[in-house]
């Protein structure tokens, strides 16, 4: 069963690695509704960017105990990753010098380790 790429699912079979995130770059004349703005002179001596997260890659991988790797247990070996603070949907600001450009089905994204990652905005209700 074959299924057609489509604006909705095109996206679902890329998968990002480690401690990584995808970002699809905002428009300048994008703007949130919390007012957060950078303003031009900064943008460009600093080389920072601003995009939405669209997916997060599993986190930084977390050493396997001592203990858990005795030969009589089997090999049901899992990895644990230590999650990123980054979510989906966030507005990211980051630094482009660690971002690498990509080019997927026509658009422009960055795959930006979290490490590049200066601030984080989140949309959901503060109860």
């Amino acid at each position: 069963m074959t299924m057609k790429v489509t604006a909705d699912n095109k996206l679902k079979k890329l998968i990002v690695v480690g401690d990584r995130v995808l970002i699809r770059p905002v428009k300048e004349s994008e703007r949130t509704e919390s007012g957060l703005y950078l303003p031009p002179g900064v943008q460009e001596k600093e080389k920072i960017q601003r995009g939405y997260v669209i997916k997060v890659g599993p986190g930084y991988p977390l050493p396997m105990p001592a203990d858990e790797d005795e030969i009589w247990k089997g090999k049901e070996e899992q990895v644990k990753y230590l999650p990123l603070q980054a979510q989906e949907g966030d507005l990211a600001i980051f630094l482009q010098k660690g971002a690498i450009e990509v080019m997927y089905e026509g658009e422009k994204y960055f795959i930006v380790p979290q490490a590049s990652i200066l601030m984080l905005e989140r949309e959901e209700d503060l109860v």
